[in-house]
């Protein structure tokens, strides 16, 4: 008979003969250090991509629920959240919840049952941007502050932090002085109250304008960013003017940046106070979450060895069948935007779609086929962009590759566009989609096997990574071993395979008397209930984050006077900034009562100094040019900039048009 025992006991002490196989010595951090956990936070469309993200290395994921996430469309079912919840926790993983637009009244009771519901799922966090929920019967799981909660200051961080929230995703406009300064006000934390987390966007689509702070797509088509139905006004071309109704720039995408990629940059991060570092893209497909995932994974994964003060955020080690490539899956070229201080390069003025990487120059065309000079290895099926005539991306597919001949599915027939010292780019690799297609992740959590002998028998302990152990025990006759030297290789191997399990075995120690005949079936046995042992362990060992409370007397806002820009659109919002001293609490703009013309959008990104027009940075001829008033236009719409040099900010002036259609959507509710 095979007993089981769960738990943190100490090591069975050993009897007086030892034999060690593979024997490892454990990695010791100094005592004296705080260790400080990185969380690589990946997303999910729905909870496959979830599963793969936590198999590629991902400490956490984030997933929109049945509804209120702030991605229209990207909602999830519960019982969905259930299994991504189940699947992740074996591995200590945590799953966050997008419960981020903006409410209207009407919506509340919905939003709180559900808040409910992901409770009883499993997940770990609510990610939330409208206050109206903190004044709700919400259940006991973590809050975190929504990057629509626009936070730039250490003021607006602390204040958070006193309402209840524990982890909060800082700006993406921020630089590291700004991150080192919100970590200082924000503390270290102590036992009773932790600090809260700081999180920031490492790789992905970024917005042009400060998070939560974009009117455009709700003035122009009633569609509202903050509730999830962003238009992506940022993305369409326009010609910029100036006052003189000159043309400074024609037709580009003026308003769209470069995709956000902060590879070279996360030590910095870590060490400015960044402790969850998040890839954007909900709505991206598998194959992006699989690569960016191991890619970051690989990155912080050599932070961490080479720095003894930062350790992973959940258990196990994945495994690829690939190299990372991130430049080979969606993006629109690469910047770190604004972490290293303002750069002149950070827009995607030609084209806000995926070129691909630099591949080569066209040398040669025939009738159906053109030859590159190129250091790629070609496929069939491959996908290629260039930039034709007025700078427009355009694109082919290639049939078949023969060498550096290669063969489209149709030639373009732009000879001006397409020609010799053409510059391509592939946008779509094939052999390395191919390898994305198929299971490319496995993931194990280390585990140390022990084997040794109690008064009736044997016993087996598994001690995993963190420390938890199963252990499992049988009782069983000792006849010494006819053959003692193979014995004792037998039972080792025998130990060691872990099979289809999480864990995977690294030092087998076998402590025993005298090398004792065991059989197969007995092995088995033991090494069958000592896995069950340390899954059970693990599970009661998880410790389920819940909600911070707020400090009492409640903490005061930073602000006595709130516009539409606060994002304002029901009643209980409205009640928890008057409990925390805000006098007047103006409508958002979703509610339709703003006149006139106001800032649609608030951004860091410059025109004036993306034209060499600043008047900080402009030198000779260019300090006579007057650069203001400037005007986006796109067909009929036309957008006033206003600039604000001491912000060093950008506003984009615009009203509500009267004929747009407000879409008044159902509650979608997915079952």
């Amino acid at each position: 008979m095979v007993s089981t025992i769960i738990g943190h006991s100490r090591p069975h002490r050993a009897p007086s003969r030892r034999t060690v196989y593979n024997a490892q010595p454990a990695r010791r951090r100094p005592c004296t250090v705080t260790i400080s956990s990185l969380e690589l936070l990946a997303p999910a469309k729905d909870a496959e991509i979830g599963i793969e993200a936590i198999k590629h290395g991902a400490d956490a994921v984030y997933i929109g629920g049945p509804s209120f996430g702030a991605r229209y469309g990207a909602g999830n079912p519960v019982q969905d959240i259930e299994r991504l919840a189940a699947f992740a926790h074996r591995f200590h993983a945590r799953v966050f919840i997008t419960l981020n637009t903006i409410l209207r009244d009407d919506e509340l009771e919905e939003a709180r049952r559900m808040a409910w519901q992901m409770h009883e799922a499993g997940a770990d966090a609510l990610i939330v941007q409208d206050m109206g929920l903190l004044e709700l019967d919400l259940p006991p799981l973590e809050l975190h502050a929504s990057t629509q909660c626009d936070i730039r200051t250490p003021q607006k961080a602390q204040f958070l932090a006193d309402a209840g929230f524990s982890q909060m995703v800082l700006a993406r406009e921020l630089v590291l002085p700004d991150i080192l300064a919100i970590r200082e006000k924000v503390g270290a934390g102590d036992t009773a109250r932790p600090a809260p987390i700081l999180e920031f966007f490492i790789h992905g689509a970024l917005c042009v304008a400060f998070s939560g702070q974009c009117y455009i797509s709700h003035a122009h088509t009633g569609r509202s960013a903050n509730r999830g139905e962003c238009s992506q006004a940022c993305r369409l071309p326009y010609n910029l003017e100036d006052g003189q109704g000159r043309i400074v720039a024609f037709d580009k995408h003026l308003l769209s940046m470069k995709d956000n990629d902060q590879s070279a940059n996360l030590r910095a991060l870590a060490d400015a106070g960044i402790r969850s570092f998040k890839i954007e893209g909900r709505l991206k497909d598998v194959a992006y979450v699989k690569n960016t995932t191991a890619h970051y994974r690989q990155l912080l994964d050599r932070i961490i060895e080479d720095a003894p003060h930062y350790s992973r955020a959940s258990s196990g080690r994945s495994t690829c069948t690939f190299t990372p490539r991130p430049e080979k899956t969606f993006n629109r070229g690469a910047t770190d935007y604004f972490v290293n201080g303002r750069q002149p390069d950070i827009g995607a003025f030609d084209t806000p779609k995926f070129a691909g990487a630099a591949s080569g120059v066209v040398t040669r065309i025939g009738p159906d086929w053109f030859e590159v000079d190129s250091e790629e290895t070609w496929a069939n099926g491959d996908g290629i962009s260039y930039l034709s005539r007025g700078r427009k991306l355009a694109g082919l597919r290639i049939n078949v590759a023969q060498g550096k001949r290669l063969f489209p599915n149709e030639m373009p027939d732009d000879p001006e566009g397409f020609k010799p010292g053409t510059e391509i780019h592939r946008n779509r690799d094939q052999a390395f989609e191919r390898l994305l297609e198929k299971e490319s992740a496995e993931r194990r959590i280390g585990v140390t096997v022990e084997l040794a002998e109690t008064a009736d028998g044997f016993v087996l302990t598994l001690r995993d990574e963190d420390g938890i152990e199963g252990r499992a025990a049988i009782a069983h006759a000792k006849e010494p071993a006819k053959n003692p030297e193979r014995a004792l290789v037998a039972i080792a191997e025998s130990l060691g395979k872990l099979g289809a399990t999480d864990f995977k075995a690294g030092a087998v120690n076998i402590v025993l008397a005298e090398p004792w005949f065991l059989p197969a079936s007995a092995i088995n046995a033991l090494r069958r209930e000592a896995v069950d042992a340390l899954v059970a362990a693990r599970a009661v060992s998880r410790p389920r984050p819940r909600h911070a409370l707020p400090v009492e007397p409640p903490a005061i806002y930073p602000e006595r006077e709130l516009s539409y820009l606060a994002n304002v659109l029901n009643n209980r919002a409205r009640d928890f900034y008057r409990k925390h001293g805000v006098a007047l609490i103006a409508d958002a703009y979703e509610a339709d009562t703003t006149p006139g013309e106001v800032s649609l959008m608030i951004t860091k990104h410059c025109l004036r100094y993306s034209h060499s027009l600043c008047p900080k940075e402009a030198k000779g001829w260019v300090k006579g040019v007057n650069a203001e008033p400037m005007v986006l236009v796109n067909g009929k719409e036309r957008l006033t900039l206003k600039f604000d040099c001491k912000a060093c900010e950008m506003h984009v002036m615009g009203k509500a048009k009267k004929n747009r259609q407000i879409p008044i959507h159902p509650i979608p509710h997915h079952a």
